[in-house]
């Protein structure tokens, strides 16, 4: 079975693996007080251009969403989010479970626009009954989106604009976070997101580490005692080295972001054999996650040699699916499902 459905199915890169073994029998400091973890924030920061950011290393997605939102926001406070954004629909309540509701708000497209969040915070602060209800204090994004689209620096610049305006903190999710950065039309990168939001984290989980997140904070108030609630919630990793070494390594060169661009071209050479039979897209993604709309009969001939992932059913004898392309993917295995999509 030829997999298609995701970006962590396979181990990790093998400059990331390398760098591990080196350090294997290194003697350091525990909890990410070490030199690689030190060194990794610091080619962190001069990446985004923020030499007074704290970085610090998470093992997941999930874990880095519910710490930093812990971290931020006080008992009634509430996240505003996407109805289909990951901590509304992904994440099995983690987000709740700290104490604090997600504000989920309908979009056609799974992307926030500044209007809206404008809006959803008058619409609390004109209601009498405010004081009876979660208090809106943080607005939550994916770039890209569970869909695969990406925001334009305009979109960002408004939604930042919003939420300073608003006492709004804005956290940015990242866990694909490569691909928008070198993706065709992206115009929204490191420096930028450090300018514009409060906290964001670089994904290495899903773009070619083993695991692995690095948050970043550049509102100040929030650096104060993050390492207290990363311990609390379980974020702390007592070989924190693991994940230092990690981002050590994806860092440099430009690692990151030639294993995210390798990603994007191999999604586009599948977007155009889509498009060349006739197999209308969900939407213009322009990432690594791609969403043909196949009929039905097609897709169960593909079922039998790959893996992609079910979206959703257009009509009665079309779906929408995802292909999914990963640092591991092989040009051969796109040149094999192109061969095979053309056969149909």
């Amino acid at each position: 079975m030829i997999r298609f459905e995701s970006d962590y199915l396979e181990g990790a890169l093998p400059e990331v693996m390398a760098a591990l073994e080196s350090s294997n029998f290194e003697q350091t400091p525990g909890y990410g007080e070490d030199r690689f973890c030190a060194e990794a924030a610091a080619m962190i920061r001069e990446k985004c251009a923020a030499p007074e950011a704290a970085v610090h290393f998470l093992v997941g997605g999930t874990q880095a969403n519910f710490t930093v939102i812990a971290a931020a926001l006080r008992p009634h406070q509430a996240v505003i989010a996407a109805d289909a954004g990951h901590i509304s629909v992904h994440e099995t309540g983690s987000v709740e479970a700290t104490g604090h509701k997600v504000i989920a708000l309908p979009t056609p497209d799974g992307k926030l626009r500044a209007g809206q969040i404008a809006g959803c915070v008058a619409e609390h602060w004109a209601d009498s009954t405010h004081e009876h209800q979660p208090q809106p204090a943080m607005v939550y994004i994916s770039q890209p989106t569970e869909g695969g689209l990406i925001y334009s620096l305009a979109e960002l610049e408004e939604i930042s604009a919003v939420c300073r305006e608003n006492s709004l903190l804005l956290f940015v999710d990242g866990a694909r976070l490569g691909v928008s950065l070198v993706c065709p039309g992206a115009d929204v990168g490191l420096p930028d997101l450090a300018r514009l939001a409060d906290v964001f984290y670089i994904g290495g989980t899903k773009l070619g580490a083993l695991f692995g997140e690095a948050v970043v904070i550049t509102h100040e108030a929030l650096k104060r005692d993050f390492r207290y609630i990363m311990k609390q919630r379980g974020g702390m990793l007592a070989k924190g080295r693991l994940l230092g070494v990690q981002f050590g390594a994806l860092m440099a060169d430009g690692l990151y972001e030639r294993t995210a661009r390798r990603e994007v071209e191999l999604a586009w050479k599948l977007r155009r054999a889509f498009e060349a039979k006739g197999w209308p897209l969900l939407c213009d993604s322009p990432t690594n996650q791609q969403f043909p709309i196949v009929p039905d009969e097609a897709l169960e001939k593909l079922a039998e040699k790959y893996s992609f992932s079910e979206w959703g059913r257009v009509d009665a004898g079309h779906r929408a699916v995802r292909f999914c392309t990963s640092w591991a993917t092989g040009e051969s295995d796109v040149d094999e499902l192109i061969a095979d999509i053309e056969k149909l």
